[in-house]
């Protein structure tokens, strides 16, 4: 990535350590957005109380993290960050049509929906998540690497002690499920020793049974 090109988490090794755990959740968002999409286009099947429940733990997840963002790292960045407050006016109500594809997914998966409102909903969430991922992105990690590595960690940690504890429960897992191993140990390091042990055996184990019927699901041909 050269100078004039967007920092994103698409590049991930070349953004900032400092804030690989929050990029990491931005694509483990497009991963789950995907899998979602190919679940849709996998038949009849698609609509099965594993798929439901996945996909309830999903948007728990990226609520949360929008929530937070809204309530806790805006306002601190428009306070430290010169500039911020403008680019991020330029977002404003990205987050709402995100809640609105959201909640057409979840429509669409109720008992009784019609069987092919799945596949569409999935897609469009699929893409306004992306173009939104994006867009803030481009204003947000500039901002965080001039905020510094210090002030960032000490606005991280309020904003995890904003997370419900399911959230809490699934988070390393999640953000970690396929990572690059250089950003999952650099996040790792500041996760307390018996916190990490626990993402790794007893989390983990949970989170892959969650996982399991949607990738199967997803595996399925049409």
């Amino acid at each position: 990535m050269t100078a004039t090109e967007p920092m994103t988490s698409e590049h991930l090794p070349s953004l900032p350590g400092h804030f690989h755990g929050f990029a990491l959740m931005h694509i483990a968002m497009r991963r789950d957005a995907a899998r979602l999409v190919a679940v849709a286009r996998s038949g009849p099947g698609a609509r099965t109380g594993g798929t439901v429940t996945w996909w309830h733990s999903l948007r728990e997840v990226i609520d949360w993290h929008h929530h937070s963002e809204d309530a806790v790292l805006w306002p601190e960045l428009r306070r430290a960050v010169p500039g911020f407050a403008q680019a991020a006016d330029a977002i404003d109500g990205d987050h709402q049509r995100l809640d609105a594809a959201m909640d057409a997914v979840g429509a669409a998966l109720r008992p009784g929906a019609d069987p092919g409102a799945l596949r569409p909903a999935a897609e469009s969430f699929a893409t306004v998540l992306r173009d939104h991922l994006a867009a803030e992105e481009r204003i947000a990690f500039p901002a965080f690497t001039a905020l510094g590595a210090s002030r960032y960690a000490s606005v991280e940690r309020r904003l995890l002690r904003t997370a419900p504890p399911g959230v809490l429960g699934r988070l390393q897992p999640w953000m970690f499920d396929g990572a690059d191993p250089a950003s999952v140990a650099h996040v790792t390091a500041t996760i307390p020793p018996p916190v990490r042990l626990l993402g790794r055996t007893v989390l983990r184990r949970r989170y892959e049974r969650l996982l399991a019927p949607v990738l199967r699901t997803a595996e399925e041909k049409p």
